[in-house]
């Protein structure tokens, strides 16, 4: 799972570095951090790994504190980038809106330096 941390991030994830068949997740009317869950060859995500993409989705965004917030969520296909448009800003063909709880309970954060410093084997 890739989280945006600026509009220039978001425009990073969701039009250059998002797969077609990625997963793409945003919180509904507020702003917030793209967040990317990379789909793997052959395997659908679970329904509660959806559900953990879209709780993080949420919490990278002004909803963090609510009891509960709706995520846009759809393929990375069908997000596109309209011409002229500010950084971070995309527009969804298509998809459906979860309601979860803001939640990054199980995420872990790193940070580019630290893949760029260290012996990774992390491959976006």
């Amino acid at each position: 799972m890739l989280v945006g941390g600026s509009d220039a991030d978001n425009d990073f994830l969701s039009i250059e570095t998002a797969g077609p068949d990625d997963w793409w997740f945003h919180a509904d009317n507020v702003p917030g951090s793209h967040v990317i869950l990379r789909a793997k060859t052959d395997e659908e995500p679970s329904r509660e790994t959806l559900r953990q993409a879209a709780a993080v989705a949420a919490y990278h965004s002004k909803a963090r504190n609510a009891s509960s917030a709706p995520v846009h969520c759809t393929r990375a296909r069908y997000v596109t980038k309209p011409r002229g448009a500010k950084a971070g800003t995309v527009r969804v063909a298509r998809g459906k809106v979860l309601k979860v709880r803001p939640d990054i309970s199980f995420a872990v954060r790193v940070r580019a330096t630290d893949l760029h410093s260290s012996n990774s084997s992390f491959q976006p």
